[in-house]
C-alpha cells in the first residue's frame, strides 16, 4: 500500500460501500479529489457505470426501437477526455487502461481501443477482463497476428478462447489440451470451454457427454449451463432440460444463465411468450448477454413478430459481431418479409463466419435462386453437399435446379447421390423428398428405356402416398411396353459430369450407373 492509498483509505472504503449497493453517483462524489490510482479507477468507473445505468433506464422508458437506438451514455465523452490526458501522461495503471479501452470501444473507436487493451494486458497480464474485451474486438486470425501480446501463460488462455470464438476449433482444442498437460487438468473452466468448442462444431453427443461429466464434478456450476441447455434443446430432451432448469433455480434463480435455461425449456414446450419473458429477464440482469438476445430473436420469429426479432438480432450483433446465429436469424427474418437482397447480405455474413456450415450455404443458394442467379445457387448447393450437408437437403435442391434447367442427367445424378446418402447414413428422413427422388429417377430411367431400373424406382414410389398412383401408372406402362415387345436399351446413358466449376475440388464426379435398389428398403 502506497502513502496515497493510505491517505485515501477512508474515502475509498466509504465509496466502495456505495458502489457495492449501486449508488454510483454517490460513490463518485466521495472519491472526487483522491490521488491514489485505486481510488481514481473507482471514481472513473463509478461515473461510467452511472452513465450506463441511466442509459438502461432511458431505454426501458423509451417507446419504440428507433428511440432505443438513439439512447447514449452521456458520460462517455467526458471520461474519454479525462482518461486520454492521464494516458498521455502515463499515469494509468492496468485497471485504468482497461476502463479507457472500454470507453473507446463504446464510442466505436475500435483501433484505439485495441491498442489500449493490448497495453493493459502488458501492464496487468492477470486481468482477464482486458483479455476478454480484446477478444470481442478481433474479427479474424489476421488481426491476431499483428498484436504484440505479453509472453505470459494468460496469453495461452486468451488464444484458446479467441480460437473458439473465431470457429478455429482444432487450434482451440489443441491449446486447451496443452493447458491441461501443463497442470490445469482439474480446471472446470477448461473442461467447459472444450464442451463449448464441440458445441460450435455441432458434435452434439461429445459436447453433451463432457457437460454431463462436468455436472458430476461441479454440480453447483452455473457458467455455460445455457450452452448445455441449447444442446438438450436441439436433442429435444425435455425431461433432462426440465431437471436442469429446476436445479439451477434452486442454486440461483437470479442468474442470467438460469433465465436462459428456463427460456429454452418453455421454448421446447412451444410456450414462446413465456420463453421470451425469461430471455427479457436475463437481459434486465445483463443487457450485454449475447445468448439471450439471439434466443429472444428466435422466440419472436416463432411468434411471427418480425420487427421485434430484427431488433433482438441487431442487439446481438452490437454485442458481438461474430455471432453467426444473429446474422443467420436476420437473414431468415428478411426471407419471411420477402426481401431477398437483404437476406443475401445477412446470409453472406453468416457464411463468412461459418464457411463450412451447410445450413448457411443452403440458405445462400435459396436466395440466389429467388434472385434468378442460378449458377451461384448451384455452386452454393454443391458446396453445401461437399462440406457435409447437415439437413440432407442440398442435393435435392441442386437436383430440382437441374430439373428447371432441363439438365436431366445432372438431376438424376444428384437424386442418386441423395438416395445413396440417406440409406447409408440410416437416419429417418422426410418421405416427401425421398418420394420426389424416386419419382424423378423412375421417369428418367423410363425415358432412357432402362425398364428394370425404372420398374424398381416405380415400385419404390408405391411406398409413398403422394407418388403411389404415378408409380402404379408407370409400372403399367412398362408392362405394356414389354408385352408389345419393346426391347430395353442395352446402352447406358452417355457419361456425364457435373460442371467443373461446381465440383468441390474442380474435378469431375464419377459417371452415373443405374442404381441397384433391390436390396434397399426404406
Amino acid at each position: 500500500m502506497t502513502e496515497e492509498d493510505a491517505q485515501d483509505m477512508d474515502a475509498y472504503t466509504l465509496a466502495k460501500a456505495y458502489f457495492d449497493v449501486k449508488e454510483y453517483d454517490r460513490a463518485a462524489h466521495f472519491l472526487h479529489g483522491c490521488n491514489s490510482k485505486k481510488a481514481y479507477f473507482l471514481y472513473m468507473y463509478s461515473r461510467y457505470l452511472s452513465g450506463e445505468k441511466k442509459k438502461d433506464d432511458e431505454t426501458v422508458d423509451s417507446l419504440g426501437p428507433l428511440e432505443k437506438g438513439q439512447v447514449k451514455n452521456e458520460a462517455l465523452r467526458e471520461l474519454r477526455v479525462e482518461l486520454s490526458k492521464k494516458h498521455q501522461a502515463r499515469e494509468l495503471d492496468g485497471f485504468g487502461l482497461y476502463l479507457y479501452g472500454v470507453v473507446l470501444r463504446k464510442l466505436d473507436l475500435v483501433k484505439e481501443a485495441i491498442d489500449v487493451f493490448v497495453e493493459a494486458t502488458h501492464v496487468l497480464p492477470l486481468h482477464w477482463g482486458a483479455w476478454l474485451e480484446l477478444c470481442n474486438l478481433i474479427t479474424d486470425k489476421e488481426m491476431l497476428k499483428f498484436l504484440s501480446l505479453p509472453d505470459t501463460w494468460m496469453k495461452e488462455f486468451f488464444l484458446a478462447h479467441i480460437y473458439t470464438e473465431l470457429q478455429l476449433i482444432e487450434e482451440a482444442l489443441q491449446k486447451y489440451q496443452n493447458l491441461i498437460d501443463v497442470g490445469f487438468s482439474k480446471s472446470s473452466y477448461i473442461v467447459s470451454q472444450i464442451a463449448v468448442a464441440y458445441h460450435n462444431i455441432r458434435d452434439i453427443d461429445k459436447a453433451l457427454s463432457i457437460f454431463n461429466e462436468l455436472r458430476k464434478q461441479d454440480p453447483y456450476r452455473i457458467e455455460n449451463m445455457d450452452t448445455f441447455s441449447n444442446l438438450l434443446y436441439v436433442r429435444s430432451m425435455k425431461s433432462e432440460l426440465s431437471y436442469l432448469a429446476h436445479n439451477l433455480c434452486e442454486i440461483d434463480k437470479y442468474r442470467v444463465e438460469t433465465c436462459c435455461v428456463i427460456g429454452n425449456y418453455y421454448s421446447l414446450r412451444s410456450q414462446h411468450e413465456k420463453a421470451a419473458l425469461y430471455f427479457q429477464r436475463a437481459l434486465k440482469l445483463n443487457p450485454r448477454y449475447l445468448g439471450a438476445w439471439t434466443l429472444m430473436g428466435h422466440e419472436y420469429m416463432e411468434m411471427k413478430n418480425t420487427s421485434a426479432a430484427i431488433q433482438a438480432y441487431r442487439h446481438a450483433i452490437e454485442v458481438n459481431k461474430r455471432d453467426y446465429r444473429a446474422w443467420y436469424g436476420l437473414g431468415q427474418t428478411y426471407e419471411i418479409l420477402k426481401m431477398p437482397f437483404y437476406c443475401l447480405y445477412y446470409y453472406r455474413r453468416a457464411h463468412q463466419l461459418r464457411p463450412n456450415d451447410s445450413r448457411m450455404l443452403v440458405a445462400l443458394g435459396e436466395c440466389y435462386e429467388k434472385l434468378n442467379q442460378l449458377v451461384e445457387a448451384k455452386k452454393c448447393y454443391w458446396r453445401a453437399y461437399a462440406v457435409g450437408d447437415v439437413e440432407k437437403m442440398a442435393l435435392v435442391k441442386l437436383a430440382k435446379l437441374h430439373e428447371q434447367l432441363t439438365e436431366s442427367e445432372q438431376a438424376a445424378q444428384c437424386y442418386i447421390k441423395y438416395i445413396q446418402d440417406i440409406y447409408t447414413c440410416g437416419e429417418i428422413v422426410e418421405h416427401l423428398e425421398e418420394s420426389t427422388a424416386f419419382r424423378y429417377l423412375a421417369q428418367y430411367y423410363f425415358k432412357c428405356k432402362l425398364w428394370d431400373e425404372a420398374s424398381t424406382c416405380a415400385q419404390k414410389c408405391c411406398a409413398f402416398n403422394d407418388t403411389r398412383e404415378e408409380g402404379k401408372a408407370l409400372l403399367r406402362q412398362i408392362l405394356q411396353l414389354r408385352n408389345q415387345g419393346e426391347t430395353p436399351s442395352t446402352e447406358m446413358p452417355a457419361p456425364f459430369f457435373l460442371p467443373a466449376s461446381l465440383s468441390a475440388n474442380n474435378t469431375p464426379t464419377r459417371r452415373v450407373s443405374p442404381l441397384n435398389l433391390s436390396s434397399v428398403t426404406p
